[in-house]
């Protein structure tokens, strides 16, 4: 981390004492993790306190941790990095995967004023339905961001002023990036020339692994051989 971001970290936490907690990151970028009861408060400090001043929300948007850190497919010659896409060496940090932190939401926020970013974690509140307040009174341009983490991934906001879906269909089932949600979906649409009308259907695709499934067994991977000489 730079001297600048070590300086905001530190009035952030003078700002807002122990409602916050830093969580690393590989990015160099500012972030931490704040508790669902304390969210509205340290929002409100975050945008209002003149050494601050994150006037705007760049973003927000849900996580869904379900089997964060878990394989998604076993072999004898699957490493954890590399093609073989493995993550066995991977754990889940505090819980994280877990039915009671399973849903999350990230607040991007941007300071105009002092030029700076910083990133905000928060838990959802139970596993189903999850449930955060709305930051929608603190920043305008949560509205639209919360309505669509509600239609993609089920999160509710609670105080939201219009909380409904705002990418899927009307009378849509379920939230299609919940990692559970099936990827070829539950229902398909047509037209029905007979009907004069759009219906829907049960998805008549049939499932298949989308994970890649690379093994290589070539001398270039082999342990034995990664640091011999080369000859030519």
């Amino acid at each position: 981390m730079t001297d600048a971001l070590e300086s905001l970290a530190g009035t952030v936490l003078a700002c807002c004492g122990e409602s916050l907690v830093r969580v690393p990151s590989r990015c160099r970028e500012l972030t931490f993790e704040v508790p669902s009861a304390q969210l509205l408060e340290v929002c409100r400090v975050l945008r209002d306190e003149p050494g601050l001043c994150f006037e705007q929300l760049i973003d927000l948007a849900g996580v869904d941790y379900l089997t964060y850190g878990c394989d998604e497919w076993n072999t004898s010659s699957a490493t954890s990095n590399g093609f073989s896409r493995s993550r066995s060496t991977l754990t889940r940090a505090a819980g994280e995967g877990s039915d009671e932190r399973r849903y999350a939401v990230v607040y991007h926020l941007l300071s105009v004023t002092h030029n700076r970013r910083l990133r905000l974690r928060a838990w959802c509140e139970g596993a189903e339905p999850p449930l955060l307040d709305s930051v929608a009174e603190i920043w305008k341009s949560a509205d639209w961001f919360e309505r669509e983490a509600f239609d993609l991934f089920g999160i509710l906001f609670r105080g939201h002023p219009d909380l409904r879906r705002i990418l899927t269909d009307y009378g849509f089932v379920g939230h299609p990036f919940r990692k559970d949600f099936p990827l070829i979906g539950n229902v398909e649409v047509r037209y029905d020339e007979a009907k004069g009308r759009v219906v829907y259907e049960p998805v008549t695709i049939e499932p298949r692994t989308l994970v890649p499934r690379v093994i290589r067994d070539d001398q270039r991977y082999d342990a034995a051989l990664k640091d011999a000489p080369r000859h030519g």
